[in-house]
Protein backbone atom coordinates (compact mmCIF):
# COMPACT_ATOMS: atom_id res chain seq x y z
CA UNK A 1 0.00 0.00 0.00
CA UNK A 2 2.96 2.31 0.62
CA UNK A 3 3.95 1.85 -3.04
CA UNK A 4 0.46 2.87 -4.15
CA UNK A 5 0.69 5.94 -1.93
CA UNK A 6 4.10 6.98 -3.22
CA UNK A 7 3.04 6.49 -6.83
CA UNK A 8 -0.07 8.62 -6.29
CA UNK A 9 1.39 11.25 -3.96
CA UNK A 10 4.81 11.62 -5.53
CA UNK A 11 6.35 11.56 -2.04
CA UNK A 12 7.29 8.88 0.49
CA UNK A 13 4.85 7.58 3.08
CA UNK A 14 6.04 8.82 6.49
CA UNK A 15 3.24 7.53 8.76
CA UNK A 16 0.94 4.51 8.69
CA UNK A 17 -1.85 4.28 11.28
CA UNK A 18 -4.44 1.49 11.41
CA UNK A 19 -8.07 2.64 11.70
CA UNK A 20 -10.67 0.63 13.59
CA UNK A 21 -13.39 -0.91 11.40
CA UNK A 22 -16.11 -2.21 13.73
CA UNK A 23 -18.23 -4.32 11.41
CA UNK A 24 -15.86 -5.25 8.63
CA UNK A 25 -13.11 -7.72 7.87
CA UNK A 26 -11.47 -5.07 5.71
CA UNK A 27 -8.34 -3.43 7.12
CA UNK A 28 -8.05 0.35 6.93
CA UNK A 29 -4.99 2.56 7.37
CA UNK A 30 -4.32 6.28 7.22
CA UNK A 31 -1.18 6.91 5.17
CA UNK A 32 0.56 10.27 5.47
CA UNK A 33 3.36 11.89 3.59
CA UNK A 34 4.84 15.33 4.01
CA UNK A 35 1.96 17.09 2.23
CA UNK A 36 -0.65 14.44 1.39
CA UNK A 37 -2.70 11.80 3.14
CA UNK A 38 -5.14 9.08 2.11
CA UNK A 39 -7.02 6.07 3.44
CA UNK A 40 -5.77 2.65 2.35
CA UNK A 41 -8.02 -0.41 2.37
CA UNK A 42 -7.05 -4.09 2.23
CA UNK A 43 -9.74 -6.60 1.32
CA UNK A 44 -9.26 -10.06 -0.18
CA UNK A 45 -12.85 -10.13 -1.46
CA UNK A 46 -12.19 -8.79 -4.95
CA UNK A 47 -15.85 -8.87 -6.02
CA UNK A 48 -16.80 -6.67 -3.08
CA UNK A 49 -13.97 -4.28 -3.97
CA UNK A 50 -15.15 -4.11 -7.58
CA UNK A 51 -18.65 -3.22 -6.40
CA UNK A 52 -17.18 -0.40 -4.30
CA UNK A 53 -15.09 0.94 -7.19
CA UNK A 54 -18.09 0.84 -9.52
CA UNK A 55 -20.53 2.55 -7.16
CA UNK A 56 -17.96 5.18 -6.12
CA UNK A 57 -17.50 6.14 -9.76
CA UNK A 58 -21.20 6.10 -10.65
CA UNK A 59 -22.32 8.00 -7.53
CA UNK A 60 -19.65 10.66 -8.02
CA UNK A 61 -20.80 11.11 -11.64
CA UNK A 62 -24.25 11.97 -10.29
CA UNK A 63 -22.94 14.54 -7.84
CA UNK A 64 -23.04 12.39 -4.68
CA UNK A 65 -20.21 13.15 -2.24
CA UNK A 66 -18.23 9.93 -1.91
CA UNK A 67 -14.49 9.37 -1.40
CA UNK A 68 -12.45 9.48 -4.57
CA UNK A 69 -10.53 6.27 -5.31
CA UNK A 70 -6.97 7.34 -6.12
CA UNK A 71 -5.25 4.08 -7.01
CA UNK A 72 -5.87 0.30 -7.07
CA UNK A 73 -3.34 -2.52 -6.84
CA UNK A 74 -2.95 -4.91 -9.77
CA UNK A 75 -4.58 -7.78 -7.87
CA UNK A 76 -7.51 -5.44 -6.89
CA UNK A 77 -7.17 -6.31 -3.17
CA UNK A 78 -5.65 -2.99 -2.08
CA UNK A 79 -6.71 0.54 -2.87
CA UNK A 80 -6.23 4.06 -1.61
CA UNK A 81 -8.97 6.66 -1.40
CA UNK A 82 -9.66 10.20 -0.29
CA UNK A 83 -9.05 10.99 3.39
CA UNK A 84 -12.25 12.50 4.78
CA UNK A 85 -10.99 12.83 8.34
CA UNK A 86 -12.24 11.05 11.46
CA UNK A 87 -15.62 12.65 12.18
CA UNK A 88 -18.85 10.81 11.44
CA UNK A 89 -22.33 11.95 12.45
CA UNK A 90 -22.13 9.33 15.21
CA UNK A 91 -18.80 10.51 16.66
CA UNK A 92 -19.76 14.18 16.28
CA UNK A 93 -22.93 13.74 18.32
CA UNK A 94 -21.31 11.36 20.83
CA UNK A 95 -18.56 13.87 21.62
CA UNK A 96 -21.16 16.50 22.42
CA UNK A 97 -23.07 14.10 24.67
CA UNK A 98 -19.82 13.38 26.50
CA UNK A 99 -19.17 17.10 26.91
CA UNK A 100 -22.58 17.62 28.50
CA UNK A 101 -23.97 19.63 25.55
CA UNK A 102 -27.65 19.43 24.59
CA UNK A 103 -27.39 17.78 21.17
CA UNK A 104 -31.07 17.93 20.22
CA UNK A 105 -30.74 20.68 17.61
CA UNK A 106 -27.46 19.28 16.27
CA UNK A 107 -29.17 15.93 15.90
CA UNK A 108 -32.23 17.33 14.14
CA UNK A 109 -30.18 19.41 11.71
CA UNK A 110 -27.72 16.66 10.81
CA UNK A 111 -30.41 14.05 10.31
CA UNK A 112 -32.45 16.37 8.12
CA UNK A 113 -29.37 17.03 6.00
CA UNK A 114 -28.73 13.27 5.83
CA UNK A 115 -32.34 12.69 4.73
CA UNK A 116 -32.07 15.34 2.00
CA UNK A 117 -28.98 13.56 0.71
CA UNK A 118 -30.63 10.15 1.02
CA UNK A 119 -33.54 11.24 -1.17
CA UNK A 120 -31.09 12.50 -3.79
CA UNK A 121 -29.10 9.24 -3.67
CA UNK A 122 -32.24 7.10 -3.94
CA UNK A 123 -33.48 8.97 -6.99
CA UNK A 124 -30.50 10.12 -9.08
CA UNK A 125 -28.75 6.75 -8.67
CA UNK A 126 -31.84 4.76 -9.60
CA UNK A 127 -30.63 4.17 -13.17
CA UNK A 128 -27.30 2.60 -12.16
CA UNK A 129 -26.52 -0.82 -13.68
CA UNK A 130 -27.04 -3.06 -10.65
CA UNK A 131 -25.54 -6.09 -12.38
CA UNK A 132 -22.32 -4.79 -10.81
CA UNK A 133 -23.76 -5.09 -7.27
CA UNK A 134 -22.44 -7.66 -4.82
CA UNK A 135 -23.52 -10.15 -3.56
CA UNK A 136 -26.90 -9.64 -5.31
CA UNK A 137 -28.25 -6.97 -7.67
CA UNK A 138 -31.40 -6.40 -5.61
CA UNK A 139 -32.88 -6.82 -2.15
CA UNK A 140 -35.09 -9.66 -3.32
CA UNK A 141 -36.52 -12.75 -1.60
CA UNK A 142 -33.16 -14.50 -1.56
CA UNK A 143 -31.37 -11.51 0.01
CA UNK A 144 -34.08 -11.05 2.64
CA UNK A 145 -34.00 -14.78 3.42
CA UNK A 146 -30.26 -14.53 4.07
CA UNK A 147 -30.88 -11.74 6.57
CA UNK A 148 -33.65 -13.69 8.30
CA UNK A 149 -31.44 -16.78 8.55
CA UNK A 150 -28.68 -14.59 9.99
CA UNK A 151 -31.15 -13.42 12.63
CA UNK A 152 -32.36 -16.95 13.35
CA UNK A 153 -28.97 -18.65 13.69
CA UNK A 154 -26.86 -15.86 15.17
CA UNK A 155 -29.36 -14.18 17.46
CA UNK A 156 -32.29 -16.44 18.31
CA UNK A 157 -30.17 -19.55 18.77
CA UNK A 158 -27.19 -17.84 20.44
CA UNK A 159 -29.44 -16.02 22.93
CA UNK A 160 -31.72 -19.03 23.46
CA UNK A 161 -34.89 -17.30 22.27
CA UNK A 162 -37.50 -20.10 21.90
CA UNK A 163 -39.07 -20.68 18.47
CA UNK A 164 -40.66 -23.37 16.34
CA UNK A 165 -38.64 -23.74 13.14
CA UNK A 166 -41.57 -24.59 10.88
CA UNK A 167 -43.89 -21.90 12.24
CA UNK A 168 -41.12 -19.31 12.06
CA UNK A 169 -40.31 -20.18 8.44
CA UNK A 170 -44.00 -19.93 7.55
CA UNK A 171 -44.16 -16.41 9.00
CA UNK A 172 -40.88 -15.46 7.35
CA UNK A 173 -42.48 -16.23 3.96
CA UNK A 174 -45.53 -14.10 4.78
CA UNK A 175 -43.30 -11.28 6.02
CA UNK A 176 -41.21 -11.36 2.82
CA UNK A 177 -44.35 -11.24 0.66
CA UNK A 178 -45.41 -8.15 2.61
CA UNK A 179 -42.05 -6.40 2.17
CA UNK A 180 -41.75 -7.15 -1.53
CA UNK A 181 -45.24 -5.86 -2.35
CA UNK A 182 -43.69 -2.41 -2.77
CA UNK A 183 -41.71 -0.39 -5.33
CA UNK A 184 -38.29 -2.05 -5.00
CA UNK A 185 -36.51 -0.25 -7.83
CA UNK A 186 -34.74 2.47 -5.82
CA UNK A 187 -31.03 2.72 -5.12
CA UNK A 188 -30.68 0.99 -1.74
CA UNK A 189 -27.49 1.97 0.06
CA UNK A 190 -27.95 -1.00 2.45
CA UNK A 191 -26.03 0.43 5.43
CA UNK A 192 -27.14 4.07 5.52
CA UNK A 193 -26.43 4.92 9.16
CA UNK A 194 -24.64 7.56 11.20
CA UNK A 195 -21.28 5.74 11.30
CA UNK A 196 -21.13 5.75 7.49
CA UNK A 197 -21.81 9.47 7.05
CA UNK A 198 -18.71 11.62 7.37
CA UNK A 199 -18.62 15.30 8.31
CA UNK A 200 -15.88 16.90 6.25
CA UNK A 201 -15.51 20.64 5.60
CA UNK A 202 -19.07 21.03 6.90
CA UNK A 203 -20.38 18.74 4.14
CA UNK A 204 -21.80 15.22 4.41
CA UNK A 205 -19.85 12.48 2.64
CA UNK A 206 -20.88 8.85 2.29
CA UNK A 207 -18.77 5.72 2.77
CA UNK A 208 -19.20 1.91 2.93
CA UNK A 209 -21.74 1.59 0.12
CA UNK A 210 -20.20 -1.55 -1.42
CA UNK A 211 -23.34 -3.50 -0.47
CA UNK A 212 -25.63 -1.22 -2.49
CA UNK A 213 -28.33 -2.78 -4.65
CA UNK A 214 -31.83 -2.17 -5.94
CA UNK A 215 -34.53 -2.15 -3.24
CA UNK A 216 -37.32 -0.35 -1.41
CA UNK A 217 -36.78 3.27 -0.31
CA UNK A 218 -37.98 2.52 3.22
CA UNK A 219 -34.98 0.33 4.07
CA UNK A 220 -32.33 3.06 4.14
CA UNK A 221 -34.51 5.47 6.11
CA UNK A 222 -35.14 2.67 8.63
CA UNK A 223 -31.37 2.09 8.84
CA UNK A 224 -30.72 5.76 9.54
CA UNK A 225 -33.43 6.35 12.14
CA UNK A 226 -33.20 3.02 13.99
CA UNK A 227 -29.45 2.42 14.04
CA UNK A 228 -29.06 1.03 17.56
CA UNK A 229 -26.36 3.09 19.27
CA UNK A 230 -27.28 6.32 17.50
CA UNK A 231 -30.15 6.33 20.00
CA UNK A 232 -32.38 8.85 18.19
CA UNK A 233 -35.28 9.85 20.51
CA UNK A 234 -38.53 8.17 19.50
CA UNK A 235 -40.45 11.44 19.01
CA UNK A 236 -37.69 12.74 16.76
CA UNK A 237 -37.83 9.53 14.70
CA UNK A 238 -41.51 10.19 14.01
CA UNK A 239 -40.76 13.82 13.16
CA UNK A 240 -37.96 12.81 10.77
CA UNK A 241 -40.16 10.21 9.09
CA UNK A 242 -42.69 12.96 8.39
CA UNK A 243 -39.88 15.22 7.16
CA UNK A 244 -38.75 12.55 4.68
CA UNK A 245 -42.29 12.09 3.37
CA UNK A 246 -42.84 15.85 3.11
CA UNK A 247 -39.67 16.21 1.05
CA UNK A 248 -40.61 13.31 -1.19
CA UNK A 249 -44.07 14.77 -1.78
CA UNK A 250 -42.58 18.16 -2.60
CA UNK A 251 -40.39 16.52 -5.24
CA UNK A 252 -43.28 14.63 -6.90
CA UNK A 253 -43.18 14.54 -10.67
CA UNK A 254 -44.88 12.55 -13.43
CA UNK A 255 -42.10 10.00 -13.55
CA UNK A 256 -41.93 9.38 -9.85
CA UNK A 257 -45.21 9.72 -7.98
CA UNK A 258 -44.78 9.38 -4.22
CA UNK A 259 -47.52 7.52 -2.35
CA UNK A 260 -47.22 8.77 1.22
CA UNK A 261 -49.73 6.34 2.70
CA UNK A 262 -48.17 3.29 1.05
CA UNK A 263 -44.69 4.36 2.11
CA UNK A 264 -45.70 4.81 5.74
CA UNK A 265 -47.65 1.53 5.85
CA UNK A 266 -44.55 -0.44 4.86
CA UNK A 267 -41.97 1.63 6.72
CA UNK A 268 -42.13 -0.23 10.04
CA UNK A 269 -41.94 -3.58 8.26
CA UNK A 270 -38.59 -2.47 6.88
CA UNK A 271 -37.62 -1.17 10.32
CA UNK A 272 -38.12 -4.69 11.68
CA UNK A 273 -36.34 -6.27 8.72
CA UNK A 274 -33.36 -4.02 9.40
CA UNK A 275 -33.49 -4.74 13.14
CA UNK A 276 -33.40 -8.49 12.54
CA UNK A 277 -30.41 -8.15 10.21
CA UNK A 278 -28.65 -5.99 12.80
CA UNK A 279 -29.38 -8.43 15.64
CA UNK A 280 -27.87 -11.23 13.57
CA UNK A 281 -24.77 -9.08 13.12
CA UNK A 282 -24.62 -8.35 16.87
CA UNK A 283 -24.71 -12.05 17.62
CA UNK A 284 -22.14 -13.04 15.03
CA UNK A 285 -19.76 -10.11 15.43
CA UNK A 286 -20.26 -9.75 19.17
CA UNK A 287 -20.57 -13.31 20.49
CA UNK A 288 -18.74 -15.34 17.84
CA UNK A 289 -16.05 -12.81 16.87
CA UNK A 290 -16.01 -11.23 20.37
CA UNK A 291 -16.18 -7.62 19.16
CA UNK A 292 -17.30 -5.58 22.14
CA UNK A 293 -18.99 -2.80 20.18
CA UNK A 294 -21.62 -5.21 18.84
CA UNK A 295 -22.40 -6.67 22.25
CA UNK A 296 -22.93 -3.13 23.56
CA UNK A 297 -25.41 -2.45 20.76
CA UNK A 298 -27.81 -5.22 21.80
CA UNK A 299 -29.61 -3.34 24.63
CA UNK A 300 -30.33 -0.43 22.26
CA UNK A 301 -31.69 -2.80 19.62
CA UNK A 302 -33.96 -4.53 22.14
CA UNK A 303 -35.31 -1.20 23.38
CA UNK A 304 -35.96 -0.08 19.81
CA UNK A 305 -37.80 -3.31 19.09
CA UNK A 306 -39.91 -2.88 22.22
CA UNK A 307 -40.93 0.64 21.15
CA UNK A 308 -41.93 -0.48 17.66
CA UNK A 309 -44.01 -3.39 18.98
CA UNK A 310 -45.82 -1.04 21.38
CA UNK A 311 -46.88 1.41 18.67
CA UNK A 312 -47.32 -0.48 15.38
CA UNK A 313 -50.11 -2.77 14.17
CA UNK A 314 -49.22 -4.97 11.21
CA UNK A 315 -51.86 -5.78 8.58
CA UNK A 316 -50.54 -9.33 8.11
CA UNK A 317 -50.85 -12.52 10.13
CA UNK A 318 -47.41 -13.49 11.48
CA UNK A 319 -48.28 -14.81 14.97
CA UNK A 320 -45.15 -16.84 15.60
CA UNK A 321 -42.77 -14.15 14.42
CA UNK A 322 -44.66 -11.66 16.61
CA UNK A 323 -44.22 -14.05 19.54
CA UNK A 324 -40.48 -14.27 18.87
CA UNK A 325 -40.17 -10.48 18.73
CA UNK A 326 -42.11 -10.21 21.98
CA UNK A 327 -39.81 -12.73 23.66
CA UNK A 328 -36.81 -10.61 22.68
CA UNK A 329 -38.50 -7.43 23.92
CA UNK A 330 -39.08 -9.09 27.29
CA UNK A 331 -35.52 -10.35 27.79
CA UNK A 332 -34.89 -9.54 31.46
CA UNK A 333 -31.29 -8.45 31.01
CA UNK A 334 -32.46 -5.70 28.67
CA UNK A 335 -35.60 -4.68 30.55
CA UNK A 336 -36.35 -0.97 30.95
CA UNK A 337 -36.69 -1.73 34.65
CA UNK A 338 -32.94 -2.20 34.71
CA UNK A 339 -31.92 1.44 34.46
CA UNK A 340 -28.48 1.96 32.95
CA UNK A 341 -25.62 3.14 35.09
CA UNK A 342 -25.04 6.89 34.98
CA UNK A 343 -21.50 8.01 35.76
CA UNK A 344 -21.42 11.65 36.87
CA UNK A 345 -17.99 13.26 36.46
CA UNK A 346 -17.12 16.64 37.99
CA UNK A 347 -14.16 18.99 37.84
CA UNK A 348 -13.95 21.37 40.80
CA UNK A 349 -11.80 23.81 42.73
CA UNK A 350 -10.56 22.74 46.17
CA UNK A 351 -11.01 26.35 47.23
CA UNK A 352 -14.77 25.82 46.95
CA UNK A 353 -14.96 22.28 48.27
CA UNK A 354 -15.76 18.80 46.99
CA UNK A 355 -19.06 18.61 45.01
CA UNK A 356 -22.16 17.39 46.81
CA UNK A 357 -23.64 14.09 45.62
CA UNK A 358 -27.26 14.84 44.73
CA UNK A 359 -28.05 11.15 44.10
CA UNK A 360 -28.12 10.47 47.82
CA UNK A 361 -25.34 7.87 47.66
CA UNK A 362 -22.97 9.92 49.78
CA UNK A 363 -20.37 10.71 47.14
CA UNK A 364 -17.85 8.73 45.12
CA UNK A 365 -14.24 8.96 44.01
CA UNK A 366 -12.30 12.18 44.59
CA UNK A 367 -9.02 12.46 42.70
CA UNK A 368 -6.55 15.20 43.67
CA UNK A 369 -4.91 16.58 40.51
CA UNK A 370 -2.74 19.14 42.33
CA UNK A 371 0.38 16.96 42.09
CA UNK A 372 0.32 17.29 38.28
CA UNK A 373 2.23 20.02 36.42
CA UNK A 374 0.20 23.23 36.57
CA UNK A 375 -0.15 25.24 33.33
CA UNK A 376 -1.90 27.93 35.35
CA UNK A 377 1.52 29.08 36.60
CA UNK A 378 2.42 30.30 33.10
CA UNK A 379 1.00 33.50 31.64
CA UNK A 380 0.17 31.99 28.22
CA UNK A 381 -2.22 29.46 29.81
CA UNK A 382 -3.87 31.53 32.53
CA UNK A 383 -6.90 32.55 30.48
CA UNK A 384 -7.30 29.05 28.98
CA UNK A 385 -8.77 25.85 30.42
CA UNK A 386 -8.25 22.10 30.24
CA UNK A 387 -10.25 21.76 27.03
CA UNK A 388 -8.11 24.20 25.03
CA UNK A 389 -5.64 22.57 22.64
CA UNK A 390 -2.65 24.50 23.99
CA UNK A 391 -3.35 23.18 27.50
CA UNK A 392 -3.92 19.65 26.17
CA UNK A 393 -0.55 19.86 24.40
CA UNK A 394 1.04 21.04 27.65
CA UNK A 395 -0.21 17.99 29.55
CA UNK A 396 0.73 15.58 26.78
CA UNK A 397 4.31 16.81 27.01
CA UNK A 398 4.49 15.65 30.64
CA UNK A 399 4.54 11.82 30.94
CA UNK A 400 3.50 11.95 34.61
CA UNK A 401 0.04 13.09 33.48
CA UNK A 402 -0.53 9.93 31.46
CA UNK A 403 0.79 7.76 34.31
CA UNK A 404 -1.67 9.44 36.67
CA UNK A 405 -4.58 8.86 34.28
CA UNK A 406 -3.56 5.24 33.83
CA UNK A 407 -3.91 4.69 37.58
CA UNK A 408 -7.30 6.42 37.53
CA UNK A 409 -8.51 4.31 34.58
CA UNK A 410 -7.49 1.16 36.44
CA UNK A 411 -9.46 2.06 39.56
CA UNK A 412 -12.47 3.61 37.85
CA UNK A 413 -12.71 0.94 35.15
CA UNK A 414 -13.01 -1.82 37.75
CA UNK A 415 -15.80 0.07 39.53
CA UNK A 416 -17.76 0.89 36.39
CA UNK A 417 -17.66 -2.73 35.21
CA UNK A 418 -18.71 -3.95 38.66
CA UNK A 419 -21.51 -1.41 38.98
CA UNK A 420 -22.91 -2.37 35.57
CA UNK A 421 -22.80 -6.10 36.35
CA UNK A 422 -24.50 -5.56 39.73
CA UNK A 423 -27.24 -3.31 38.34
CA UNK A 424 -26.14 -0.15 40.17
CA UNK A 425 -27.38 3.08 38.62
CA UNK A 426 -25.16 5.88 39.98
CA UNK A 427 -21.43 6.47 40.26
CA UNK A 428 -19.79 9.82 41.00
CA UNK A 429 -16.19 10.71 40.09
CA UNK A 430 -14.59 14.05 41.03
CA UNK A 431 -11.36 15.68 39.89
CA UNK A 432 -10.09 18.63 41.89
CA UNK A 433 -7.29 21.13 41.49
CA UNK A 434 -6.54 24.56 42.89
CA UNK A 435 -8.68 26.65 40.55
CA UNK A 436 -10.80 23.97 38.87
CA UNK A 437 -9.82 25.20 35.41
CA UNK A 438 -6.83 23.28 34.00
CA UNK A 439 -5.75 20.00 35.60
CA UNK A 440 -9.15 18.90 36.90
CA UNK A 441 -10.93 19.82 33.66
CA UNK A 442 -8.37 17.99 31.51
CA UNK A 443 -8.54 14.83 33.65
CA UNK A 444 -12.36 14.88 33.81
CA UNK A 445 -12.56 15.16 30.01
CA UNK A 446 -10.12 12.29 29.48
CA UNK A 447 -11.85 9.93 31.91
CA UNK A 448 -15.31 10.82 30.56
CA UNK A 449 -14.14 9.89 27.07
CA UNK A 450 -12.57 6.65 28.35
CA UNK A 451 -15.80 5.53 30.07
CA UNK A 452 -18.00 6.54 27.11
CA UNK A 453 -15.84 4.56 24.68
CA UNK A 454 -15.44 1.44 26.79
CA UNK A 455 -18.63 0.90 28.78
CA UNK A 456 -22.36 0.73 28.07
CA UNK A 457 -23.52 3.45 30.43
CA UNK A 458 -24.54 7.09 30.52
CA UNK A 459 -21.82 9.68 31.13
CA UNK A 460 -22.72 13.07 32.60
CA UNK A 461 -19.86 15.61 32.64
CA UNK A 462 -19.90 18.81 34.72
CA UNK A 463 -17.27 21.54 35.08
CA UNK A 464 -18.22 23.50 38.19
CA UNK A 465 -16.12 26.47 37.19
CA UNK A 466 -17.99 26.46 33.84
CA UNK A 467 -19.07 30.08 34.13
CA UNK A 468 -15.42 31.09 34.07
CA UNK A 469 -14.37 28.76 31.24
Amino acid sequence: MEELFEKWAGEPCLNKLQITANGSNRLYYRLEGETKSCIAALNKDVRENEAFFFFAKEMAKRGIKVPEVYAISEDRTTYIQEDLGNVTIYTFLSSRKTNGVDVTEYLRDLYRRAIDNLIEIQTVCRDIDFSNAYPRPCFDRQAIQWDLDYFKYYFLKLFHVPFDEQLLERDFQTFMDYLLDEDCDYFMYRDFQSRNIMLYNDELYFIDFQGARKGAAQYDLASLLYSSKSDVPDEMRKELLEYYMDRREAANDKKQKFDRESFKNKFYGYVLARMMQAMGAYGFRGVIEKKEYFVKSIPYAVRNLRKVLETVDFPIEIPHLMSVWQSIAEMKEYSDANERLTVSIFSFSYRKGVPFDKSGNGGGYVFDCRALPNPGLFDEYKTLNGRDQAVIDFFEQHPETERYLEYVRGIVGESVASYISRGYTRLMINFGCTGGRHRSVYCAERIARYIHENFDCNVSLHHLEQSKL
